[in-house]
């Protein structure tokens, strides 16, 4: 295994460098993956958004039973604190963290008396927005009923995995994930949106995905900018026809794909457009 790149974490008033031990064999998170997190990015200077994702992590801890610890501004205060220990302008991953130590009756239900809190900051570079490829996936994502989608849990990441071994096995860089009723729910790790006659179309949120913060920014910022963005149902049948399909999250805010199926595909402009606004906004603009 390779070495973790340079990593601060904070915890119970302290902060402790390195991948640190903090959990044990009957924490609850561990096995029975009471666990909720949120990612934010620095880069460049920069935190976009993050007051947002702070809040975030607290309405995800509330969806699994957990007890938020930090109101939002203290853990915006805290990554200020953390980013210090960095090289001015450095590639950060922001990631506030809760999970239950002890479970309730029969284990199972965390107890929110147990909450614990980390927030941990780690170097990972920004991608070059270079594109990548997509397939359909055989996986469905979950609806409310069946998971806590209405939270960035842990416990929802391991189908996303799937998708993600499938579709390399397949030859692919990530997987366009379908919802129960058969249209395009979101990518295996990011919002999905198409460009057709110079209009931006991206899945309406129907509680099997989470409406992205970064999608929400961009969104506005297109719409701001004169570019009509509908939300609505889309099947895979569209962004097999589409001018342009790109994604957004936090981890790359915007990307390029460059091939689905067996079809290129080449950053178009409603994709220039949003990277172009997003970075502009991140800075000041």
């Amino acid at each position: 295994m390779s070495e973790w790149s340079k990593t601060w974490t904070w915890i119970e008033g302290k902060w402790l460098a390195g991948n640190v031990p903090i959990v044990g064999p009957r924490t609850h998170g561990l096995w029975l993956s009471s666990v909720v997190f949120d990612g934010a990015r620095g880069f460049e200077g920069v935190t976009p958004d993050l007051d947002l994702h702070c809040a975030r992590v607290n309405r995800s801890a509330e969806a699994l039973g957990l007890k938020p610890l930090h109101p939002a501004e203290q853990i915006v205060d805290l990554v200020a604190d953390g980013l210090k220990r960095f090289d001015p302008g450095a590639a950060i991953y922001i990631r506030p963290m809760y999970w239950a130590e002890q479970g309730g009756f029969y284990s199972v239900p965390p107890l929110p008396e147990s909450t614990r809190f980390c927030l941990c900051l780690y170097e990972v570079a920004m991608p070059e927005p270079k594109g990548f490829s997509v397939t359909l996936s055989s996986y469905r994502r979950p609806t409310p009923e069946s998971a806590p989608v209405n939270a960035k849990a842990s416990c929802l990441y391991p189908n996303s995995a799937r998708a993600l071994t499938e579709a390399k096995a397949k030859g692919f860089d990530n997987a366009v994930v379908l919802d129960g009723l058969g249209n395009v729910a979101e990518l295996a790790t990011a919002n999905v949106f198409l460009a057709k006659n110079g209009e931006a179309h991206t899945p309406v949120p129907n509680g099997t995905f989470l409406n992205g913060i970064t999608r929400q920014r961009i969104i506005a910022l297109l719409r701001r900018a004169g570019v009509a963005v509908h939300e609505r149902s889309l099947t895979y049948r569209e962004f097999l026809d589409a001018d342009e399909i790109f994604c957004t999250g936090n981890y790359s805010k915007a990307m390029p794909v460059t091939r689905i199926e067996n079809r290129d595909l080449q950053p178009g402009p409603v994709y220039q457009k949003a990277r172009e606004l997003y970075w502009a906004y991140a800075h000041g603009g």
